[in-house]
């Protein structure tokens, strides 16, 4: 019995021995490696060298180099294959055995394909093992070669005016950077030197040159500098200062034009994370059309994958797609126009638009103050930052796209409305005596107030005047549901399609007018009326267009389009425009100082209230004036200033208009 268990036991041994010294097969071999290498298991790969080859790479060096190249190309769907089939063809050439292959791999350059052969050589034990070398990464890779991968970037789009002129536009500047490795002992004084000249600090430079990136040979850019600098001496003199040429964003009006270009920044760790088809170093518009028109604006970057030799010189390249540059994209504004319309503010708080009335064309879109915003895209400081940060006058408030209390510039469309329902009869005479009226006793303590004391008023003398009693009475006599129901076909609370994001004029703030009271001041633009000033603006395009109100266009070849159309009938817009263009011819008018001899101008002033009661006397104002030329007019203007109070009301805001008139002739 011992001697059978003996025997049992010397059997299985040999059965053991047997099975380990089994050698695979050159097929399995080759199967297996094939296998590993589409599974990207480069760990399993190396196991399969022979150990000639693992002489000269280490596992590490091997998985790195493959996963580096493999990682930058962005390679997917790898397909390894090959044509061998059968065992006799691979029937050894003494301890060798060479094998046909072929690789497909798709890249973010595109696909790449190629085919090669493989060798296997058979060791010492049997054992067939892979003989590999650089070229089974590529044919074309010799060693001392570099599998690199170069992004070819888009060109983005510019934006330019009706004729062309730039509004944000690639230009050549010079960039002030540092090579680190060039700076010598006294590399403190260097920098502050630098700082100094630069106009930033130390800790600015100190931070750019502590980025992760940074080698001892590279060039670190600091700083680009301000439009129309080329004298690069001063810098270039320090010890490790350089410069070199790029190309940067530039928008030449600056901040005349600031919240209508907005402007590009480096990307966001945030946006990053957001946003799909970003790389890190990318810019991307932050504000302004050039974040409204991004997608158009930044076209699709390309790509070059390529081997080059030791020296960087392209030995071949492997996939190339090239760059998509972004659309040029052309507005109807008028650079020249927008330009003219912003220095009038003076730095005043205010906003203007500028249209065509008859295409509906926007010609300017202007706030103030504003910023410049070329100081993003070249080098921001933190004291100009903190300066606009904190001024009051808050020059980053887009204000066109905000919502005012329009005052009297909105008694167009109270005199539009009692016309149409035939409450206004342009003839009959008010009797008001006074400059304060009040319905009866029920008001209480309110009451409405005139700047002119004239007894007879008709609809004439009322736009002359600005007659707020006259216009209230008006209002009350139409009631308030007429009234309201009349005065939302204007637009109000509808959203405007444009690129900016238009917040919705309101009559009120839940729907209804709640009392007499409020009717009144609605009627001549108080109580809850908000609007844009765009709105604003295109509530006056009916009296140019036959009573038809248009949408507003801010690409350049849109066709007109008619919003609201027979919003009012010819009759009534042509008498409202008759009473407009009183205003301003009339020695008593409101507006009577935008008078141009040999022009036809009609327009309406305002002021708004703002303040928090009607016995607040520590309230502010704003003034309006909207205006137009009759004869083949070109151009309707808003135009708004914030704090006219004690500054002559819309009279200060109508020099600015009659400035922008003039300069149009």
């Amino acid at each position: 019995m011992k001697s059978y268990r003996t025997i049992i036991m010397i059997v299985l041994m040999l059965l053991i021995t047997m099975g380990c010294s089994k050698k695979e097969e050159p097929s399995e071999v080759l199967n297996d490696y094939l296998t590993n290498w589409e599974n990207r298991d480069f760990h399993a790969m190396y196991e399969q060298l022979s150990e000639e080859v693992k002489n000269k790479i280490t596992e590490e060096a091997f998985i790195e180099r493959y996963e580096a190249i493999y990682n930058g190309m962005g390679t997917e769907n790898l397909q390894v294959t090959s044509s061998v089939d059968s065992k006799e063809q691979l029937e050894p050439d003494g301890d060798l055995i060479t094998i046909p292959y072929s690789v497909e791999m798709d890249t973010i350059a595109g696909s790449i394909e190629y085919s090669h052969r493989l060798t296997l050589e058979q060791d010492d034990e049997g054992a067939w093992l892979i003989k590999w070398n650089s070229s089974q990464i590529f044919p074309q890779l010799s060693t001392g070669d570099k599998v690199r991968v170069k992004t070819l970037e888009a060109e983005r789009g510019e934006l330019k005016d009706k004729n062309g002129t730039g509004l944000a536009v690639n230009e050549e500047a010079n960039v002030i950077g540092v090579i680190p490795g060039m700076l010598k002992e006294d590399a403190s004084h260097t920098k502050e030197k630098l700082a100094e000249l630069l106009g930033i600090s130390v800790e600015e430079i100190d931070k750019a040159l502590d980025a992760s990136w940074v080698t001892p040979e590279v060039f670190v850019p600091i700083k680009t500098l301000p439009m129309g600098e080329d004298n690069i001496e001063a810098y270039v003199e320090l010890p490790g200062v350089s410069s070199r040429v790029e190309t940067v964003r530039t928008y030449p009006l600056g901040a005349s034009a600031a919240h209508l270009t907005g402007y590009v920044r480096e990307i966001s760790a945030e946006q990053l994370e957001e946003l799909e088809g970003y790389d890190a170093s990318d810019v991307i518009g932050n504000a302004g059309l050039e974040k409204v028109f991004e997608k158009e604006l930044r076209g699709e970057n390309g790509t070059h994958i390529y081997i080059s030799t030791a020296d960087g010189d392209v030995k071949e390249t492997l996939a190339k797609k090239e760059p998509v540059d972004g659309e040029d994209i052309q507005l109807t504004i008028d650079a020249a126009l927008q330009q003219k319309i912003y220095e009038q503010f003076e730095g005043d708080a205010g906003t203007s638009v500028a249209l065509d009335p008859h295409t509906g064309d926007v010609l300017s879109l202007v706030s103030s103050p504003a910023y410049n915003p070329n100081a993003f895209v070249r080098g921001l400081s933190g004291e100009q930052w903190e300066k606009w940060s904190e001024d009051p006058d808050e020059p980053f408030l887009n204000r066109f796209t905000s919502r005012y209390a329009p005052g009297s510039v909105f008694k167009t469309i109270t005199a539009s409305i009692g016309l149409e329902t035939g409450v206004t009869n342009p003839e009959k005479v008010r009797q008001i005596d006074g400059l304060h009226w009040t319905k009866d006793d029920s008001w209480g303590d309110y009451y409405v107030t005139r700047v002119h004391d004239k007894a007879d008023v008709n609809l004439r003398d009322a736009f002359v005047h600005s007659d707020n009693i006259y216009f209230a009475q008006e209002a009350l006599e139409m009631g308030a549901e007429s009234f309201l129901t009349e005065a939302v076909g204007f637009g109000f609370g509808e959203e405007i399609p444009f690129p900016f994001t238009i917040p919705a004029s309101n009559l009120t703030n839940n729907g209804e007018i709640d009392s007499e009271a409020q009717l009144a001041d609605t009627a001549y633009g108080q109580g809850q009326v908000m609007m844009s000033p765009l709105h604003l603006a295109l509530t006056y395009t009916p009296y140019l267009n036959e009573g038809n109100m248009l949408y507003p266009s801010l690409i350049e070849e849109n066709e007109p389009e008619v919003w609201k159309e027979n919003l009012i009938s010819k009759e009534t817009a042509n008498l409202v425009k008759e009473n407009l263009i009183q205003v301003v011819e009339s020695p008593e008018g409101t507006a009577h100082t935008t008078y141009i001899p040999d022009a036809v101008i009609g327009g309406k002033s305002g002021t708004a209230e703002i303040k928090a009661s009607k016995e607040d006397d520590n309230g502010n104002e704003n003034g309006w004036f909207v205006g137009f030329e009759e004869d083949d007019s070109e151009i309707l203007l808003v135009m708004m200033v914030e704090d006219v109070k004690d500054r002559g009301g819309s009279s200060y805001v109508i020099a600015k208009a009659r400035n922008v008139f003039e300069y149009v002739q």
